[in-house]
C-alpha cells in the first residue's frame, strides 16, 4: 500500500468519525436533546414534590375535619362567618379611601340571640 492510499484511508476514517460525532452532538437524540430532557425531568420532579406536599396538607386537613369538631367550627367561622349563640360579632369597617381627613375606624356590632 502506498503512502497516498494510506493517507486517503486515514482521511476517510477521520471524515467518518466527524460525521458520527456530529450526529452524537447535534442530531436527533443527541447530547443537546438529552440535556433538555434532563432539565424537564428536574422541573417535573420539583413540581411533583410541591404537589406531594400539598396532598399531605390536604390529607391532614381531611383527617382533622373527620375527627375533630374544632376544625369544623373554625372553618365555619372563617369561611361562612358563623358565630355561636350569645356571642357578639364586631365588624370594623374602613371608610372609603377618598376621604383621608378625619378617617376613623367605625365599628358595628350585633348581638345574636337564638
Amino acid at each position: 500500500m502506498s503512502t497516498f492510499a494510506t493517507r486517503l484511508f486515514i482521511a476517510v476514517l477521520i471524515i467518518l468519525l466527524l460525521a458520527l460525532q456530529s450526529k452524537l452532538w447535534f442530531g436527533k437524540g443527541g447530547l443537546r436533546d438529552v440535556h433538555v430532557l434532563q432539565n424537564q425531568v428536574e422541573a417535573q420532579a420539583e413540581a411533583i414534590t410541591l404537589l406531594e406536599e400539598r396532598n399531605q396538607t390536604l390529607r391532614a386537613e381531611v383527617d382533622d375535619l373527620k375527627t375533630g369538631l374544632d376544625a369544623i367550627e373554625e372553618r365555619a367561622r372563617e369561611e361562612l362567618g358563623l358565630i355561636k349563640e350569645g356571642e357578639t360579632f364586631y365588624q370594623f369597617v374602613q371608610p372609603p379611601s377618598e376621604s383621608t381627613e378625619g378617617a376613623k375606624t367605625t365599628s358595628q356590632s350585633r348581638q345574636i340571640k337564638r
